[in-house]
């Protein structure tokens, strides 16, 4: 029987029933991977083999966590994720997640590391972010397990915190005819008169070109998003297939972009040579475009000029579901609308809505089974 040479590795099965599989390293070490099968083993051993062959697998002793997670940034998340969100895993990654836990071997890893972490964080940041944190914690992990570098994701055994949703309160259709009566004759009118009646997200509306705009058939192309990263602006697709969409202009609207792009006409004529000419729909006076932060709070404003409660730029987006089931419009039309990936979003997050609008289809049943 031939004799194994150096570096082939081993398979062997435990007592618990699993699989551990062996091999030796170029520099004297030894690493083990393990697998619920022999067939995983064995993909495991040759993906091992394959990175140490390349240079790349550092002893498990001495690989710590910061540093598995800046190779899995290079080499994972960078070439998968959009650049945005890239860069806010990237900061995660560096401003919170290596600080705290980054110095600890990644082969010592405990689930009670990540419950330390997230307690710690708690008072600090909300849930929806230290459920972030977690996220990414997982991901990573899981492709360290898959990888061979870890038996287990240990973030998998630790619950994040719960996200205790507020309740909605977008605009009352009476509160959303006294905002548009209130904000008539201002520069950016058809703007929140746009993601009123749309449902557009921020980044949408604002990455509007006029050549996504046909006001002569009323029809509104949603192709792209401008988003903030790397210290510029860009124009980035939208993040799914179903945010892609195509939606028709009510006559009241189409006029009201009409006016605006008469008056963005003017400004351009007026500032010349230092029009920035990215020929967005929504912009500065120059042309360039409009920091979303700054919009929000121009936003806030009005309401508080209006006298109407404060509200985020996203609430215009559920004021405007939360009319189009008032008045009974079908939910998947409104998941259409919005852009939504999946009808169950659309659905668990107007729920409350669209009972209102199911009322009188059910009261009118009740009616003829009591007549």
């Amino acid at each position: 029987m031939a004799r194994r040479g150096n570096h082939e590795g081993t398979i062997t099965r435990r007592k618990d029933g699993r699989y551990a599989a062996a091999t030796s390293l170029p520099d004297g070490g030894r690493r083990w991977v393990y697998a619920r099968t022999r067939a995983e083993a064995a993909e495991k051993l040759i993906a091992v083999q394959a990175d140490a062959a390349r240079g790349m697998s550092a002893p498990l002793g001495r690989m710590t966590l910061g540093g598995y997670l800046e190779r899995y940034l290079e080499e994972v998340a960078k070439p998968k994720l959009r650049p945005r969100p890239y860069e806010s895993c990237v900061q995660v990654v560096r401003d919170h997640l290596a600080p705290t836990l980054g110095k600890i071997p990644l082969v010592k890893l405990g689930p009670e590391h990540v419950q330390r972490y997230m307690n710690s964080k708690a008072g600090t940041l909300s849930p929806a972010t230290v459920r972030n944190h977690h996220a990414i914690l997982r991901r990573a992990l899981a492709v360290a397990e898959r990888w061979g570098l870890v038996h287990r994701n240990v973030a998998r055994l630790v619950s994040p915190p719960r996200i205790i949703r507020t309740e909605i309160r977008p605009l009352s259709p009476e509160q959303a005819r006294i905002f548009l009566a209130a904000i008539a004759g201002d520069r950016l009118e058809a703007l929140w008169h746009t993601a009123l009646s749309l449902g557009l997200r921020q980044g949408e509306v604002l990455g509007l070109g006029w050549e996504h705009v046909d006001l002569d058939h009323a029809l509104l192309r949603v192709e792209r998003s401008l988003q903030r990263y790397g210290g510029a602006y860009h124009l980035d697709d939208v993040k799914t297939p179903r945010s892609r969409r195509s939606l028709g202009l009510p006559a009241s609207l189409v006029e009201v972009l009409r006016a605006h792009s008469d008056r963005q006409a003017f400004e351009r004529a007026q500032a010349g040579d230092r029009w920035l000419g990215m020929d967005l729909v929504f912009c500065r006076a120059d042309g360039a475009p409009l920091n979303g932060p700054s919009v929000t709070r121009r936003f806030r404003d009005l309401l508080e000029r209006a006298g109407l409660p404060g509200q985020r730029f996203h609430d215009m987006r559920h004021a405007s579901a939360s009319f189009m089931l008032a008045t009974g419009v079908p939910l998947r039309t409104v998941m259409e609308v919005l852009g939504h990936s999946q009808i169950s979003i659309t659905a668990d997050l107007y729920s409350h809505v669209s009972a209102d609008a199911t009322r009188d289809a059910t009261q009118r049943v009740s009616a003829l089974l009591s007549n």
